[in-house]
């Protein structure tokens, strides 16, 4: 089994996943972009320094982040870029490639996740396929790996249950590179990181900042050690996460946030700093499962 490892720091932080690719640690996270802010937000991005982007088909904004690309005259062979399979497409994973590798006008994606482990029919968002499900559809991703147009792939909201899952199926070999989850101080996630990393997964954390309305911007532990610093309460929630050794996609459309979360060179959090952050007491979850099928669980609130 091939590990994962981590050089560099701040800005220039490199993941190198299982495959032995590198990916950048920090990006531009897309959820939530509403798609004429979005072209604008990945342009100035990629301007700014960032070398990563993520996006998702279920975003609606592909095309919109395809064309931010082209925008910013930043060279394709630069630019790490991940995209999602949405769950109304599992049963059709070649389709769902080309969907997005056409909007993005890219030939090729360098990270494609199954976004969620819910196989759901495209008449009825609420009604799961009962002859698929995710391992099903892992099969189907694993030969795109002979297509050239991913080169990594990986899995989005999946907790340990659900990887032990996919792990016993009898048509898995491919290793995820990636699983990209929720990951805040205030949803931390030790347990479910370090059986990634036994795997030789690397952790994406998304919603890496909380969300506008989360416990965290009222933290007072986060708010003094930010003052103390000098930083902002962002820029110590993404050091933390990249320090633990997670990449980061901080959502923003605003060019002076976007900017700000890419400041991150020339200073780091103590090991007391990072024990403080590790160990905030509340809990907060931006993502649910409820929207889901009936009788579809991703989430098992063990990996504390």
């Amino acid at each position: 089994m091939t590990s994962t490892s981590q050089s560099g720091k701040g800005t220039k932080t490199v993941f190198t996943l299982n495959t032995g690719d590198k990916m950048p640690g920090v990006g531009l996270g897309t959820w939530q972009s509403q798609p004429n802010q979005v072209r604008e937000a990945v342009k100035i991005a990629l301007q700014s320094g960032y070398k990563h982007i993520d996006t998702a088909l279920a975003y609606g904004n592909e095309k919109e982040v395809g064309q931010g690309i082209i925008d910013s005259g930043v060279p394709r062979s630069e630019i790490w870029v991940t995209t999602k399979l949405d769950n109304p497409w599992h049963k059709r994973v070649p389709q769902g490639i080309e969907s997005s590798l056409s909007d993005l006008k890219l030939d090729y994606v360098d990270l494609y996740l199954m976004h969620w482990p819910s196989s759901t029919t495209p008449e009825d968002l609420k009604k799961a396929y009962s002859d698929w499900d995710f391992k099903d559809t892992w099969r189907e991703m694993q030969k795109l790996l002979d297509t050239g147009k991913v080169k990594n792939i990986g899995v989005s909201n999946f907790d340990q249950e659900n990887l032990e899952k996919l792990f016993a199926s009898p048509d898995f070999k491919t290793m995820p590179a990636v699983n990209q989850i929720e990951l805040h101080p205030n949803h931390p996630s030790p347990k479910l990181i370090k059986f990634c990393q036994d795997k030789g997964i690397h952790c994406t954390a998304y919603s890496c900042l909380g969300s506008t309305d989360s416990p965290l911007y009222k933290d007072p532990t986060l708010l003094e050690m930010a003052e103390k610093k000098g930083k902002t309460p962002q820029q110590l929630m993404l050091q933390w996460g990249l320090q633990r050794g997670t990449s980061v996609i901080p959502k923003s459309v605003t060019k002076s946030r976007i900017e700000a979360n890419f400041q991150l060179d020339g200073w780091e959090l103590t090991s007391e700093e990072m024990e403080k952050l590790s160990n905030l007491k509340d809990r907060f979850k931006v993502c649910d499962d409820a929207w889901l099928p009936e009788g579809v669980k991703v989430f098992f609130g063990n990996d504390e």
